[in-house]
């Protein structure tokens, strides 16, 4: 019995009842008002009664079922994303591509997983990793150069996957942080990209940096990092500030072309022969 007070529904038809009785009562109070005028308008107002409740119906029917599906939605992406951190194990090369656009796929789709995903994918960048590119104590032979190459490639597709996820510079949104600090690069590219906190502490680069036309709205950190190739700072813009102490990059840098908040740390830093540094010229 006090389930059934509680009912919406059966509050719903008592208001029907009342606003139906109280409607015609008080149009018969008017002489020239017919009894049946009256009827059919104290109806059509107790009828409303019962529509909007109809209405708050659906609209609670509606939600319920959206809830339903956004549990459903984020069931089904921890599944793939445990699955794909599953399969970066695997030892087939094109399996662990395949884990890792999976979960750059999962990023687009679902923003809340986008700081994991390049999480993830840093951490994989920084394994263990030797290649003939890199100085190396390894004797190396076909059989492990091809085995080495196979994994360039595969990380190759993570430092893509990277840059992929990150916003572009000149949005706004949430920022992303990337921590490569101890990883083996090959070629890292932020083009046009914004990203937040960036740390590659430690950090050895085969082949080049680029970060032409990238935003880097919190602190930028290269610290005891050696860059084999180029470090391209075209247009880059650094809001806060930018440790580059012991940094060593082989061919000439041009720090000119990028904008600093604040100069740049540069102690201990050494760059090739025709760098233009901040101020000065080498």
């Amino acid at each position: 019995m006090r389930r059934l007070l509680k009912s919406p529904l059966l509050w719903t038809l008592l208001s029907s009842v009342v606003v139906l009785v109280g409607v015609t009562a008080w149009l018969l109070t008017d002489r020239a008002t017919s009894r049946g005028d009256a009827l059919k308008t104290g109806a059509l107002a107790g009828g409303a009664i019962a529509a909007l409740y109809g209405l708050w119906l659906n609209d609670r029917r509606r939600r319920t079922e959206e809830d339903r599906h956004e549990i459903e939605r984020s069931r089904i992406s921890d599944e793939r994303f445990a699955k794909s951190i599953e399969l970066l194990g695997n030892e087939a090369d094109q399996v662990r591509v395949g884990a890792m656009h999976s979960l750059a796929g999962l990023a687009r789709t679902r923003p809340e997983y986008r700081q994991t995903v390049l999480d993830v994918l840093c951490a994989y960048l920084r394994r263990p990793f030797d290649h003939p590119k890199f100085p190396s104590k390894t004797k190396w032979n076909k059989e492990t150069e091809a085995a080495a190459e196979r994994e360039r490639l595969v990380r190759r597709a993570a430092e893509r996957l990277i840059r992929d996820i990150l916003p572009h510079a000149g949005t706004t949104g949430p920022t992303l942080g990337l921590n490569l600090s101890d990883a083996r690069l090959d070629k890292l590219e932020l083009l046009g990209r914004r990203v937040g906190w960036f740390g590659a502490d430690r950090c050895e680069v085969a082949s080049y940096v680029d970060l032409t036309d990238a935003q880097v709205s919190g602190k930028f950190s290269l610290k005891d990092v050696t860059i084999h190739g180029t470090l391209d700072l075209t247009r880059a813009r650094f809001e806060r500030k930018v440790s580059l102490d012991y940094l060593v990059v082989e061919k000439p840098v041009d720090f000119g072309v990028a904008t600093f908040a604040e100069p740049p740390s540069l102690e201990g830093a050494k760059f090739a022969a025709g760098s233009t540094l901040p101020g000065r010229s080498t």
